[in-house]
Formats: structure tokens, C-alpha cells, sequence
């Protein structure tokens, strides 16, 4: 079976969204997969690591997580 990864849709991605500038789905995940520099930042991600748990899917307040 194939790997999980996911990935971030940066047409929807708005980090003003998101209380302080902070990516709600940075917060939750556990392998730090998505990770943002700075506040206001768009975050980004280390696809090979995700578990596919999905927990930065329902975190992410405009929905601009995929998972691959």
C-alpha cells in the first residue's frame, strides 16, 4: 500500500485565517509534517513523513489540506 502524503492548496491556504498567523494544522500534527517558518506564513510540508491520520485536515479552517 502506498505511503500517505499530504499536501497544501495554496490558492485556498489564507494563514490570516488562522489565530495569530498560526497554521491550526501545524498544532496538530504529531511528525510536525506541516510546519510554517514564521506567523503569516504559508506553512509547508515533509509529505514522506505523514501517517495519514488526518488530524491537520479537520484543524485547517479553509480546508486547504489535501491528503494524497
Amino acid at each position: 500500500m502506498p505511503k500517505k502524503s499530504i499536501a497544501v492548496d495554496y490558492h485556498q491556504c489564507d494563514p490570516k485565517a488562522c489565530p495569530d498567523g498560526i497554521c491550526q494544522a501545524t498544532l496538530v500534527c504529531e511528525r510536525k509534517v506541516i510546519y510554517q517558518e514564521e506567523p503569516y506564513d504559508l506553512p509547508d510540508t515533509k509529505s514522506n513523513m505523514c501517517l495519514g491520520c488526518s488530524l491537520c485536515l479537520t484543524a485547517c479552517p479553509k480546508e486547504a489540506l489535501r491528503m494524497l
